[in-house]
This record gives C-alpha cells, structure tokens and sequence, in this order.
C-alpha cells in the first residue's frame, strides 16, 4: 500500500498530506479553501491534524501531484474526497480525478457542504452523477438559525441551497447520505434524520469530534 504522503515539486519542499489513510479508506485533500466556517473543524480551532496527519497545505495540489498520492484505487475499500477544505470548489480537478479513479476500477465518495449549485450558479449534478459513487452531505442543522451559528455560511441563502442539493442529488446518485453531528448545541438528530428522509436521503449520526 503506497505511502499517504507524497513529497511535492522538490526535496527541499516540506512533505504537505494529499492523500491520508483511515481504515480501509483512501481520502484526499485537494484544497484548504471552504464555503463555511465551522465552529466544529479543527483547523478553526488551532488545529490541523487529523488522526496522526496534518493536513496542512502551502499549495493547491496540482492534478499529478493527486494523481500520484493515490496509487492503485482499487487497494481501498473506496476513495473519498474530505480534507480541510470543500472540494466542489475545485469542481474540474475533482471530475477529473474522479473519473480517473473509476477508470482504474476505485470507488468515488464524496464529502460536500452541499452548496457547489449555489457556488457554480448552476446544477453541477449531472457532472457528479457520472463519476461518483456516493455522495455524504453535511446537513448539520434542522434549521437555517441553528446552521448559522455553527456553520457560519459565506454565502447568503447556504442552508436552504444545500437542502435544495440534497433533494436534488438522488436524480443524480443513487448513494446519498445527510449527515449531522450530535453534541452540538441546538442541533435536533431526529429532525434533521426527518429532513434527509423527506427527501429521499439515507441519515447519518456523526459524533463530535470523531473523523472517519
């Protein structure tokens, strides 16, 4: 199994974690740049590890640099996009990589805000439904209130947008999961595993402070 970390443009470059094993999984971090500021993630937090990783970047990683931290995909249960930052904005680097993947037989998961149609202004589902797997959908909150105070969103409309995404997605993936943390102040599991159902979704229960 290839090491989770590869060492950049020179050996003089310090070693900045693209790829990072967790279990049987296989997860990439393409960019540090997000649509949200989370009250919850580390790296607002004074942090930026992961489990024994720092996912620390001093560079966008350029589409060789990710191709060559992956490997062979199919030594993974499946590849997931999830790093310190969203992925979808790097809309072409993502397809990109993800149809590579599924080329060589891997399996694509990705771990998204939910907002890319409200970023890219348009419906980038399709573009996903046809080299992605399976798609994990923060939610996070049963209400827009409740999300702004622990998401806090750039972008006016966020929560409603990603609640559009999420009932969109299905058309697209068949695999499609919201997720919301239990323990955080305010935040109802039970209505948002509600919201996800009444919009065709599966539900999942995320622990604070517990990655992977």
């Amino acid at each position: 199994m290839l090491s989770s970390k590869l060492r950049v443009k020179n050996c003089l470059m310090p070693v900045q974690t693209i790829s990072y094993i967790i279990g049987d999984r296989l997860y990439l971090n393409i960019t540090d740049r997000c649509t949200l500021a989370c009250t919850f993630c580390p790296k607002h937090n004074g942090s930026h590890r992961v489990h024994d990783y720092d996912l620390s970047l001093d560079h966008r990683p350029s589409q060789d640099e990710i191709f060559q931290s992956i490997g062979n995909p199919t030594d993974y249960r499946e590849v997931v996009f999830c790093g310190f930052g969203e992925p979808t904005l790097r809309l072409k680097v993502l397809l990109e990589t993800a149809r590579h993947i599924r080329r060589a037989g891997g399996r694509v998961r990705v771990n998204t805000d939910g907002l890319a149609n409200l970023v890219h202004k348009r419906n980038v589902l399709p573009e996903l439904g046809e080299c992605v797997d399976a798609l994990s959908i923060s939610m996070n909150a049963q209400n827009d209130a409740v999300y702004s105070q622990h998401c806090d969103p750039a972008l006016p409309g966020s929560y409603a947008a990603m609640l559009g995404f999420l009932e969109l997605a299905p058309d697209y993936i068949d695999d499609v999961t919201a997720t919301a943390i239990d323990g955080l102040e305010g935040v109802d599991i039970a209505a948002c595993r509600t919201l996800a159902e009444e919009r065709g979704v599966s539900f999942r229960r995320r622990e604070l402070d517990v990655v992977g």
